[in-house]
């Protein structure tokens, strides 16, 4: 099939590619829906895929990977740059030239007996002076479709990249034998490409993802001026119809989706306060013409963990994966062909396929301890499914961002809610974000996982150079730079019980952040950052709920457990950044010192 561009860029890079693996065919995907439609009937009839319910799931198809290749693989996951300090302490390195050695042999003539797919796709909107093209070749209908809904492709995404430009992200994805030994997720920053082999499971193989939206764009951010950020994109509408956009950052199981498509509560939505979603995962900034930081959210589409959301916890996402919808390792009901996974509801369905593809009775099956869906199964969704989606989400120019927030899981240390002095502390902030591990990660439950900005498997260089980008991009921004907020919506009591509610009640805190961004409110300067008055919190409809008691322990700063902070930061610092490479810019540490100065008053 004929070349849909006449880039000899990107055709070279195509010709290479087919000379290596040596498919039977090469099909160019032109985001027709007529191909895809073609497709999806190839992949329903090999097997490969399946078609759920069309009158209640219209569009939606099912999809299981290998028993082996479920998740990301951050173990075999690497950053390949010529020096080993350029990948930094937090990145698994390797030569480039070692890397291109090992790896050749494994895709020389790995497409014999396959179709190669040439996936043109656009990060971002078309036309977006924001957006990055990126041309992904697969032998993977599945990495096709879900391309499709993650990302903008076809022919149209060529229209950013013109016909001379080499500014585009070379994407080399091969199924090969879906070999965990011979598994690898690798990223060149410096030669704009990603080569991933030996898997069929989104996260390695949807290369537009993390791949290249947080570890190729955040080196290429670094380069050119902006940022790529692991962050959340929502906006506030108030009753007057003005709309603050704010982006936040979280470690996983620490509710980033559910905040994304956030329900705000009855006391809100009755005087006509909106929660507008522009994006649930990455954030791309940039500086707009008026100095100030404007966001896109570089992706199409939802990848979202299933289990666990439910009309409850999340009624947008579920809302999302009603239509055209791709549904990965949850499980079947035999007697609808619906999908069913843990959270959904409490009726597991009695005639079902679990996740691997045994027929079992569902609550037997669960009832002798088993899971029917995989617990990272996913759904792909596209975001004009979503009922909160924003009217901005296609902006070209994106939305101007007032506030951005960090947060984890914490029960004791940190407050609900409070603001940085300004951008360099904030950026310290960022540096010190951590998580204490749930159930849901393997190993000890309450330990503390250091997830700098929650970016720490992706930024796609140094850390420490990492965060002097932040710093220098504060200093770009200047007074126009949004403020910046940590929130903690997981401290608990004396008998373990969470104090905060959480979920559509996280609204309370973004209405006191957005009051604070407009000067609205004043604020209690305390050692750590200005924390908000008990007044300035609404508690309307939850007084019995959150009593003045327990909103004074959610916004207390306890000196003791604020001193071990310190304590750990240094060791973090010290031993598992500056001693392995990483390069510590000075301002962190000062900020640091001024931190237990003020403490220690």
């Amino acid at each position: 099939m004929a070349s849909l561009t006449k880039n000899p860029n990107v055709n070279a890079w195509v010709d290479e590619m087919i000379a290596l693996t040596k498919p039977d065919k090469v099909v160019w995907i032109d985001g027709s829906t007529e191909q895809l439609n073609a497709l999806r009937a190839e992949a329903t009839e090999t097997g490969e895929m399946t078609w759920l319910n069309q009158e209640e799931l219209p569009g939606c198809l099912y999809h299981r990977t290998a028993v082996n290749d479920v998740a990301r693989v951050e173990d075999r996951t690497f950053i390949c740059t010529k020096t080993k300090e350029d990948a930094g302490p937090t990145n698994n390195w390797c030569d480039p030239a070692e890397m291109y050695a090992k790896l050749t042999p494994m895709y020389d003539g790995v497409m014999k007996g396959r179709t190669m797919y040439v996936i043109p796709y656009s990060m971002g909107p078309i036309g977006s002076p924001l957006a990055k093209v990126g041309v992904e070749v697969t032998d993977s209908i599945y990495v096709v479709l879900n391309m499709d809904i993650m990302t903008r492709v076809g022919t149209r995404a060529f229209e950013n990249l013109g016909d001379t430009s080499n500014d585009f992200v070379r994407g080399l994805h091969a199924k090969a034998d879906i070999d965990p030994e011979n598994r690898y997720i690798v990223q060149f920053p410096e030669d704009n490409a990603i080569w991933s082999i030996n898997s069929g499971y989104g996260g390695n193989v949807l290369l537009g993802k993390k791949c290249f939206a947080l570890r190729i764009a955040s080196f290429q951010a670094k380069n050119e001026g902006w940022m790529a950020e692991h962050m959340l994109i929502l906006g506030v509408e108030k009753p007057d119809g003005e709309v603050k956009y704010i982006t936040a950052a979280f470690p996983s199981a620490c509710g980033k989706t559910n905040l994304a498509m956030l329900i705000p509560p009855v006391c809100y939505t009755e005087k006509g306060y909106k929660v507008w979603t522009v994006g649930d995962d990455i954030a791309w900034l940039k500086p707009g013409a008026d100095g100030r930081l404007y966001a896109i959210n570089p992706e199409n589409g939802f990848f979202g963990v299933a289990p666990g959301t439910n009309a409850k916890s999340n009624y947008n996402a579920l809302a999302s994966t009603k239509k055209n919808a791709i549904f990965t390792n949850v499980a079947i009901n035999n007697d609808d062909m619906t999908v069913w996974w843990e959270g959904l509801d409490k009726n597991p369905p009695v005639n079902a396929t679990e996740w691997k593809g045994a027929k079992v009775n569902g609550p037997e099956f669960i009832a002798e301890g088993n899971k029917l869906a995989h617990p990272n199964s996913r759904f792909t969704a596209p975001a004009e499914n979503c009922p909160c989606i924003s009217p901005e989400f296609n902006n070209p120019n994106g939305v101007p961002v007032s506030a951005m927030i960090f947060g984890g899981r914490r029960e004791k240390t940190t407050p609900l809610v409070y603001q940085a002095f300004d951008w360099t502390h904030g950026t310290y902030i960022g540096s010190a974000v951590s998580s204490e591990t749930t159930a849901a990660a393997t190993g000890a439950v309450g330990v503390l996982r250091h997830d700098p900005m929650a970016m720490k498997p992706f930024i796609g260089y140094n850390v420490g150079d990492y965060w002097a980008h932040w710093l220098e991009m504060g200093e770009k921004l200047g007074d126009k730079a949004p403020k910046i907020f940590n929130v903690n919506w997981f401290k608990k009591d004396e008998n373990g019980n969470f104090m905060w509610p959480g979920f559509g009640d996280n609204m309370r805190v973004l209405d006191w952040i957005i009051k604070r961004c407009e000067d609205a409110v004043d604020a209690e300067e305390t050692a750590i950052g200005y924390l908000p008055k008990a007044e300035d919190i609404n508690l309307e409809g939850i007084e019995d709920e959150v009593t003045p008691e327990i909103l004074d322990k959610l916004l207390a700063v306890d000196k003791d457990l604020w001193v071990e902070e310190i304590a750990e930061m240094r060791r973090y610092y010290n031993d598992d950044i500056a001693a392995k490479g990483g390069r510590i810019p000075e301002a962190l540490i000062k900020e640091l010192d001024k931190l237990e100065e003020r403490l220690a008053k």
